[in-house]
This record gives C-alpha cells, sequence and structure tokens, in this order.
C-alpha cells in the first residue's frame, strides 16, 4: 500500500470533557466546510454557539443509552474510523452500509485523574472511567494514514493551520505524530486507572506495573550539557517541585529539580521552624530553631563553604528578616510554603533574581508512595521510606541513657541521616547539624569527613572547638565494627543512634560503654543510594 501524504479533512467527530477552545475549534472546521460529528454536552456547546452540528445518534440512527455509557460504540463510528480509503475491499463495506469515513477524530477523555485527584469515591471515579473515548482514539491512531486524532487542545492550532495551508488536509507527518500522541494518552489513562485499582486492593506491586508522566517540561539539559532531559508531571498529589508555583526566577534545570525535591523532602521531616541547605542532593546543613532566621544561622555554620550555590528549604512562611540574610550568599532555588511580602521584595531587588518555588504545603514524611529507578532492561520499585522513628522505639543499650537534650538531638540526627546518601554519619548539637558525612563507602570514613567539615567550620566561625563535641550521632545504618563508632567519640560525640542488628554489636556497645557514651537503637535503617 502506497503512503498517502495529504489527506483532506471533509468530516469531523468531536467529542471533548475538556471544552475549552472547543467553539473557535467548531468555528474554524465548519467555517472550511467540515461536517461536525458530535455527542451529548460538546454538541450542545457547539449548536449553542451557532456551530453547524450533527448529532452521531442521527447518523448511527441509534440513541445513547445507559446514561451515556454507549453512544458511539457503534459500527457507523468505527468503520468510519477504521475504514482504509485504498482499499476496494473496505470501501465496499463501507458503501454498502452507509458507513461515511471520519477523518478527523477530536476526543479528550472523562477526567478520571482529575476526579482522583479530588478523592471522589468509588462510584464516581469508575463513571469517570471513558469507554467510547479510548476505543474511538485507538481506531483513528491505528488508520493514521488517513485520519487525523487530536486528544490535547494544545494541538487545535497545528491542525488548524495545516488545513489552512493545505487546501483542509493534513500531512502524513503531522497525522502520525498526533497518533503517537494519542497512544501515549491512553496508555497514560489506563496507567491511571490500573494503578487506582491496585492500590484501591492493596497490591502494592501488582503483576504489571504501569507508569505515566505528562505535561512534559523540556529541560536546557540533563546532568551534564550533552544530555538531553525533560521533566514530567505524575498523578500523584504530592506538594513538592512538580505543584510548586515558581515566582520569580530562570527556568530549572535538571540539576535543580533533583536537588530541590531532596531539600523539600528533608525539611518537610522537622517539627519546628527549620531549613535544609542541599547540594548536589545531600544537605551541608539543617537546624531547628525558634524562628527561621536562628535556624538559617546554625544551618549556615555547618559548612557555609558548600552553602554557596546550593538550594534552601524551609518549611515555614519565608519572612523578610530570614530573607535577608539567606539572599547574602548566592543560592540557586529557595523553596517555602509561602513567601510573605517583605521576603518576596527582598528577593525582586537582586540583579539576578533567585528562583523562589512557592509550594503552599508541605509533604508527609510517612505517606506512602513509590520510588522508581531505571536499572537496564527493567524498573526498580519500592515504596517510599515513610519509616520514622520516634523515643518509644528506641532502645537504650549502653550503662548510661542520653540526656534529655541527647534525645532531642539523636532523633533529629537520625531524621536527617534518612535524607543523606550512604554511608552517612550526621553530627546535630542543639537542634543543627554539626557536620555531615555523606556517600562514602566506608562508615568510619563518612565519620571522619564530618568531623574534618567541623573542623573547618569552627576554623572559619573562630569557634574555640568543632561543633562535634557534646554533639549527638547519627548513622544510617549499623556499624560493622567498632572503629566506626570509636571515629564518633574521637570527633567529640557522646551520644550515638544507629539500627543495631550487626553480628558485632556487643563489641560497638562496649566500645561505646567504654567512652562514657550513651547509645540507642532503632531497629530501622535508611540506607539511601
Amino acid at each position: 500500500m502506497a503512503e498517502i501524504d495529504r489527506v483532506p479533512v471533509a468530516r469531523a467527530l468531536i467529542s471533548v470533557s475538556d471544552k475549552s477552545g472547543l467553539v473557535e475549534f467548531g468555528r474554524a472546521l465548519a467555517g472550511m466546510g467540515v461536517e461536525i460529528l458530535s455527542t451529548g454536552g460538546t454538541a450542545r456547546a457547539l449548536a449553542d454557539a451557532g456551530v453547524p452540528v450533527v448529532e452521531v445518534a442521527d447518523r448511527t440512527g441509534f440513541p445513547e443509552i445507559m446514561d451515556g455509557r454507549v453512544k458511539t460504540l457503534h459500527p457507523v463510528i468505527h468503520g468510519g474510523l477504521l475504514g482504509r480509503r485504498d482499499l476496494d475491499d473496505h470501501v465496499a463495506a463501507m458503501q454498502k452500509h452507509g458507513i461515511a469515513p471520519i477523518d478527523l477524530l477530536v476526543v479528550n477523555l472523562y477526567p478520571f485523574e482529575a476526579t482522583r485527584a479530588r478523592g471522589a469515591g468509588w462510584e464516581e471515579s469508575v463513571e469517570n472511567i471513558d469507554i467510547g473515548g479510548p476505543a474511538m482514539i485507538r481506531a483513528a491512531s491505528k488508520n493514521h494514514d488517513f485520519v487525523t486524532v487530536v486528544v490535547d487542545v494544545e494541538d487545535y492550532d497545528a491542525v488548524l493551520d495545516e488545513m489552512r495551508a493545505n487546501d483542509g488536509a493534513t500531512s502524513l507527518a503531522l497525522r502520525r505524530k498526533l497518533a503517537a500522541t494519542a497512544y501515549a494518552r491512553t496508555a497514560a489513562y489506563d496507567a491511571a486507572i490500573a494503578g487506582w485499582l491496585a492500590g484501591e486492593l492493596g497490591d502494592g506491586f501488582p503483576r504489571r506495573f504501569t507508569l505515566a508522566g505528562s505535561a512534559p517540561q523540556v529541560l536546557r539539559y540533563g546532568e551534564n550539557p550533552h544530555q538531553q532531559a525533560a521533566f514530567y508531571r505524575t498523578a500523584e498529589n504530592r506538594p513538592g517541585v512538580a505543584s510548586a508555583e515558581q515566582l520569580m526566577g530562570k527556568a530549572l534545570s535538571y540539576n535543580n529539580l533533583n536537588d530541590t525535591d531532596a531539600a523539600f523532602e528533608l525539611v518537610a521531616e522537622l517539627d519546628g521552624p527549620g531549613i535544609a541547605i542541599i547540594k548536589h542532593a545531600n544537605p551541608c546543613g539543617v537546624a531547628v530553631a525558634d524562628s527561621l532566621s536562628a535556624a538559617w544561622d546554625a544551618a549556615l555554620a555547618c559548612d557555609p563553604v558548600s552553602a554557596y550555590g546550593g538550594i534552601v528549604a524551609l518549611n515555614r512562611t519565608l519572612d523578610g528578616e530570614t530573607a535577608e540574610k539567606i539572599g547574602r550568599i548566592f543560592s540557586e532555588v529557595i523553596i517555602a510554603p509561602a513567601f510573605d511580602d517583605d521576603a518576596l521584595r527582598v528577593f525582586a531587588a537582586k540583579k539576578n533574581p533567585r528562583i523562589l518555588l512557592r509550594t503552599g504545603a508541605l509533604p508527609d514524611p510517612t505517606a506512602p508512595g513509590h520510588m522508581v529507578r531505571n536499572l537496564a532492561g527493567g524498573l526498580l520499585v519500592q515504596n517510599r521510606d515513610n519509616g520514622r522513628v520516634t523515643e518509644a522505639d528506641l532502645r537504650v543499650v549502653t550503662r548510661r541513657a542520653p540526656t534529655a537534650q541527647e534525645m532531642r538531638d539523636l532523633l533529629l540526627a537520625f531524621r536527617i541521616a534518612k535524607h543523606v546518601k550512604s554511608n552517612t554519619i550526621v553530627y546535630v548539637k542543639d537542634g543543627s547539624t554539626a557536620g555531615i558525612g555523606a556517600g562514602q563507602m566506608s562508615r568510619i570514613d563518612s565519620a571522619r569527613i564530618a568531623a574534618l567539615k567541623a573542623q573547618d567550620a569552627a576554623r572559619a566561625a573562630g569557634w574555640a572547638e568543632p561543633r562535634t563535641v557534646g554533639s549527638a550521632a547519627a548513622s544510617d545504618a549499623f556499624f560493622p565494627f567498632a572503629d566506626g563508632l570509636l571515629a564518633v567519640a574521637e570527633a567529640g560525640a557522646t551520644a550515638v543512634i544507629q539500627p543495631g542488628g550487626s553480628m558485632r554489636d556487643d563489641e560497638v556497645i562496649a566500645a561505646a560503654d567504654e567512652k562514657g557514651l550513651a547509645m540507642v537503637l532503632t531497629g530501622m535503617r535508611h540506607f539511601r543510594h
């Protein structure tokens, strides 16, 4: 069969739930002499606007039934979409059964995703599963040699432009492109339905795992300039970078998005007014205080060198005083639930405004969800790490129990360690990080690096000693040997929190007792790779 490039559009079927741009599109088609078939609310909207329209029921001779569940599932419709114009037997069958070809299909589906996003119940969700729409879309897409299919309002202009430039015809290149878009839409739609049903059934890992993204934001490049990248939004209704409103600043990059997500997920873990400063997806300073201003001072003091060019996340409305302090160094992105007017004025006055993201809310650290990572030939899927330990979960295993302040710092340190690349050691003193060692192959290296950075911070600030002295230390996983714990003690920590579970736990506990440390076990680890 020879390819046919230009195919005139003489007849269109339009059935849309999203009616934005509908009337203008319908008028343009009618103005080019296109006959318009339609159904239900779409037909009424067109007719009310004075656009000539033929009801599908009038063409099929069969009324809509079952509350509109059956209206386009008819041979006259699907034959008009699927019939090939270059095959004699197809043409003969269409003539015999009075089937007129449909050259353009415009369908956007029942709003299932939006229905789920607003928390609708089972019955309403089921009724918002479109059947006729996906069936027509797939039929038209299969027959894209002859049929133009549109599933997104954003493509109306492209179709009209081609028709105007080609005496009412569309090109094969456009039809193929739109068919690919259409199949992706039905795939995403089915993925949303399958994911909802699996969740309702409590099936966290169904036989077929489906994942879909939409509304791509094409980025300047990926992690490196030679890599292309885009950001897709999923149906997950979780406050963060995907749902944030950008108030000012340049376009977000791949690394901005990745690091900002890490920062905001961490700061949501903090109970009081808190700030997290992130660099390359790892925190370089985290603090909780009575005010955001005080939290910023403490977080910055942990590692003022690495903070330059980092991401700043806050868990409260950013005020003017704190904004003034943050604005004294360069930060790539600042993300917060809200910004007051004074804070916005501070950043608006900058020569190169920072990227400001307003989320309106914080994500729930304990909420369920999935984390997905690509491997060669597959997807690695796990539940989100929503584990959280409280004081009641801890087991004191040393002769000395932690003091009240040590206990507060231990819990904070372990919560921060959950968001640091493994292996990690986090030192916290009086509600703020004193040193962070991230991503080392050996836990003892993480302990030493964190201590060295604390010494650097002390020299920069003119302190008599690093803040690791008298701190509480967290390890994201157990100490396989006592050497890691001894490195923590050497840094000056007086209390330690770790999961436990090593075959040498007794050796590690004995070393802690010998050094006079208090140590608690969580029974939960927080690897982050």
